[in-house]
């Protein structure tokens, strides 16, 4: 079971951690794939952002929600809500939906006639495929999301978090859950760093601040003595 990191920029805040030591402590716990979630933040302060975690992120970046950024990481991750609104935006079914933020070439054209900026390095390729995630909650939304060409979805939420709305917690019920889906099941929602769920991935951003957070504490003592 691999590590998905959340870099909730919020969370970052919160615990007075740069972009830059959270990435290095995710590489350090072998994480797999970073998400980067931003809700409160201009489309550009997002970009520079994003450029700073290019920086010190090599494997997979997953950009949340904002379809504007896909071009500048390896996938996005959506909610149900914004699936559904991307669908009326583009005018598309849910399958259609994914296929475009799949592949970066009709995402440009599609994004052109809605005039949809996309932002892009210099660098960019709109030939490449991108991952794309999608949250579920239950069987009939793990069911519905079989029949979809995702990569992965998340599942959850496994406890309560303080950072987004958990009204629907799972708990050990998400392990009969986690055999229903066909595709990769990364679990959400209040995951900590050790905890054992059998699963591909566990998304854990919240005790990767707390980790941190500690850490620095340790120093900030032992730096007195």
């Amino acid at each position: 079971m691999a590590i998905y990191a959340l870099l909730d920029f919020d969370i970052l805040k919160k615990y007075n951690i740069s972009i830059k030591d959270f990435c290095l402590t995710a590489k350090g716990l072998k994480a797999k794939i970073l998400q980067y979630r931003d809700k409160n933040s201009s489309l550009e302060e997002k970009l520079n952002r994003l450029k700073e975690i290019r920086k010190y992120w090599k494997k997979p970046l997953i950009i949340n929600d904002s379809i504007e950024l896909l071009p500048l990481a390896d996938g996005i991750h959506i909610g149900q809500e914004d699936l559904q609104n991307l669908c009326e935006k583009f005018n598309v079914n849910k399958y259609e939906m994914i296929e475009i933020l799949k592949d970066s070439e009709k995402l440009k054209m599609k994004s052109e006639k809605l005039n949809i900026k996309l932002y892009t390095f210099h660098f960019t390729l709109f030939t490449s495929k991108k991952i794309v995630g999608l949250s579920t909650h239950n069987k009939e939304e793990i069911l519905e999301a079989n029949k979809l060409p995702l990569s992965y979805i998340g599942l959850g939420a496994y406890r309560p978090t303080t950072t987004k709305d958990t009204s629907n917690i799972l708990g050990e019920k998400i392990i009969d859950l986690i055999k229903y889906s066909y595709h990769p099941v990364a679990v959400i929602g209040g995951v900590k760093i050790y905890d054992k769920i059998p699963a591909n991935f566990k998304v854990v951003g919240s005790d990767i601040c707390k980790l941190m957070s500690t850490q620095l504490k340790k120093k900030k003592i032992f730096k007195r003595k």
